[in-house]
């Protein structure tokens, strides 16, 4: 089997992904890689050997001979390589959030069907073995049919990995309950099975506003200020910008009548998400998600016990986000290999951005309620049938 020849459009924190598609002689190698910094690009070869084809602009790789590029840039330049990328008809992975608006993700929605390029999206917590977990208890029946879903999100890190560099700034991001949040509504909408399809929000600039101790980090890199030492969150040094807020609540009414919510704390001293699945027969929780996670099930009338009827231990095996990226990494060359369906959506994908975005309009003028429309039905089907 040859190899496919991967390209990289972004050499940052978020590049440790492609390591693992980096197998030269077995299936998959990076030949191109990009990035506007040239430190990042000094040291390509050393990670990706001294054939490796180096661009510090992504047109340049346009037509570089592709299999297959990995879009892992910051958040607002997603939709501009990634409309190009499909243009060029380069099968794309593109990192969650797939856009920082809902018509961001149409267009490239649209794109990837009018070129017939293949679009995939970096949603990895769809393979976060807690989740699959979670999937499996509902889809097996454990709670009866899923009414609500509740999501809590500690963000113990907030203050290193969202308000010292471009995170910090919503011209970026459009803030964080679409950034960040992109991850936890796409789970959320896979555990109860539709979409958002009418939201509103609450949520502010609450501690790291008021942090008066900042400077500008252009040219620095996440690794070179993350520390646990880094607490309390009033005593670190910020973005000259911040202006996304730090704690947000969202409710959400989806398509097929469940109910959901979700919050985002960005300076909790615990790192970790908390979903509660409430069905007609039941509810599920999950303690802790990474290793040593539990999934609990109570199935029966009670007053308060810690004993749940069923509980599953969670394993987690090696690699990032808890075994994640190397699953999401193999799912996608897979897709290009072969083409077909996939654990993850990129219409799903929307529906997580769409939701965030509504969201944050929503805090940001009072906690209206905000209507969400629906992928195009022809789009939908393009999508749904395997990109085929």
């Amino acid at each position: 089997m040859d190899d496919i020849r991967l390209g990289v459009i972004g050499l940052g924190a978020r590049s440790d992904l492609v390591e693992s598609a980096h197998r030269p002689g077995s299936g998959s190698e990076v030949v191109a890689v990009c990035d506007r910094d040239p430190r990042m690009l000094a040291v390509a070869e050393k990670r990706f050997g001294a054939g490796v084809k180096t661009a510090p602009d992504h047109h340049e790789l346009l037509d570089a001979g592709l299999d297959g590029v990995f879009i892992l840039t910051p958040d607002h330049t997603h939709e501009r390589i990634g409309l190009d990328f499909l243009a060029a008809g380069v099968p794309v992975f593109v990192d969650k959030p797939m856009a920082i608006t809902t018509e961001g993700c149409d267009r490239l929605l649209a794109a990837a069907r009018e070129h017939r390029t293949p679009l995939y999206v970096g949603h990895n917590m769809r393979h976060m073995p807690v989740v699959v977990a979670i999937r499996e208890l509902i889809t097996g029946g454990a709670i009866g049919e899923v009414k609500a879903v509740w999501c809590r999100h500690f963000v113990g890190n907030g203050g290193d990995w969202y308000f010292k560099d471009w995170h910090a700034d919503r011209r970026n991001t459009t803030g964080l309950l679409l950034q960040k949040g992109a991850h936890d509504l796409d789970v959320i909408h896979w555990l109860a099975g539709g979409y958002t399809r009418r939201v509103n929000a609450m949520g502010a600039l609450t501690v790291y506003g008021d942090i008066t101790s900042r400077r500008e980090r252009r040219g620095e890199r996440m690794t070179e200020w993350l520390s646990m030492d880094n607490w309390p969150p009033l005593s670190q040094t910020v973005n000259p910008v911040v202006d996304v807020e730090d704690l947000s609540m969202m409710q959400m009414q989806l398509d097929n009548g469940v109910f959901a919510s979700y919050q985002q704390c960005h300076y909790t001293p615990d790192t970790w998400r908390n979903y509660t699945v409430i069905g007609t027969e039941g509810r599920l929780e999950n303690f802790g998600d990474t290793e040593g996670a539990e999934v609990r099930v109570w199935n029966r009338r009670s007053e308060y016990r810690a004993l749940a009827d069923l509980v599953v231990r969670v394993h987690t095996p090696p690699g990032t986000h808890g075994g994640a990226d190397p699953v999401l990494v193999e799912e996608f060359l897979e897709f290009v290999r072969k083409g077909g369906a996939t654990v993850t959506s990129p219409v799903a994908a929307r529906e997580a951005v769409a939701a965030g975005y509504a969201a944050t309009m929503s805090l940001r003028d009072g906690g209206r309620a905000i209507g969400i429309d629906p992928v195009d039905p022809t789009v939908t089907a393009y999508f749904a049938n395997g990109q085929v």
